[in-house]
């Protein structure tokens, strides 16, 4: 069976709802685009649209590999349209998860989260390593289990069609039971988040309960308004220091370690990770924030007697 490409079929409406939201955010006086933040983000989309071509013949000749040692025979039953949707989206979430606590995966992720603004052209900009890193193999067990490629492929693109309107701040809370069980802007902005409460949270692709279900789960705190970008924002718009900044730390801090601890800590350690405990990590950030705030509630408290 011959399915359409949902990321392809919906890049229409992609350029129509950035133009409105470029229009509200201008009638708002809102700061969240920026024209060479944007064109940064369009340049890294386009980059990911060429690498992607071979990238995708390579994924889909591994999944058709995968495929033929398959467990069950699926197959295109009306039931497996239905079945992958959930299936596709917790592969997504440990592929999302593993991105941001495993540095070689975040090499590949990290470009997504370099924009210090949020909005609809964040969503793209993608990676241009993404294959290189073998961040792929998340999805192998769904035609190991007997999916057939296309289907999978075709799941995967209904939900990167799905993540690309949560981008955005001109979507506020919406209703509870939508809250609860949906990935929404309001549970994306956190994602996207530097604060320290914020950080490694909100993986969910199209539904948040893997996040309330495995504990990587923050809800948006007004009182703690979002702040975009990375823990040490690279303050550049070069689609190339964006590709690749991670990388080349990445090769850098190999070249530097002293033992096979510092060598493998520093490809599959989380990012920021140090042999001698000097990186920041967000275990170590947490953890720090948390301290101050104690503190803080401490002076408070004693001023108070």
């Amino acid at each position: 069976m011959t399915l359409p490409d949902p990321v392809r079929l919906a890049v229409p409406l992609f350029a129509l709802a950035i133009l409105i939201e470029v229009i509200w955010s201008r009638l708002r006086r809102n700061a969240s685009y920026e024209a060479r933040d944007s064109a940064a983000s369009l340049m890294m989309g386009f980059g990911n649209l060429v690498v992607s071509l071979p990238a995708a013949a390579a994924f889909y000749a591994a999944l058709e590999l995968a495929h033929s040692v398959r467990l069950f025979d699926i197959g295109f039953q009306w039931w497996a349209f239905v079945l992958i949707m959930p299936l596709e989206d917790l592969c997504y979430y440990w592929f999302h998860r593993l991105s941001h606590e495993r540095r070689l995966w975040w090499c590949a992720h990290v470009n997504h989260h370099t924009s210090q603004h949020y909005n609809l052209s964040t969503a793209l900009r993608q990676t241009w390593t993404g294959f290189v890193s073998g961040s792929w193999l998340c999805w192998l067990p769904l035609a190991l289990l007997g999916f057939p490629p296309a289907l999978i492929v075709f799941q995967m693109g209904l939900s990167l069609v799905y993540q690309f309107w949560i981008h955005t701040e001109a979507v506020d809370r919406l209703p509870a039971p939508i809250e609860a069980i949906f990935n929404t802007p309001s549970h994306h902005r956190v994602h996207h988040a530097t604060n320290a409460d914020y950080l490694d949270r909100n993986y969910a692709g199209v539904l948040i309960i893997w996040d309330r279900l495995f504990g990587t789960f923050a809800a948006e705190n007004p009182a703690d308004p979002c702040r975009y970008g990375v823990v040490r924002n690279l303050n550049t718009f070069n689609p190339l220091v964006i590709a690749f900044h991670e990388w080349r730390s990445l090769f850098r801090d190999l070249a530097r370690a002293r033992s096979l601890r510092a060598a493998l800590g520093a490809i599959w350690g989380p990012p920021g990770w140090k042999a001698d405990g000097s990186g920041l990590t967000s275990e170590s950030l947490r953890r720090a924030h948390a301290h101050a705030q104690a503190q803080a509630q401490s002076r408070v408290q004693a001023l108070g007697k």
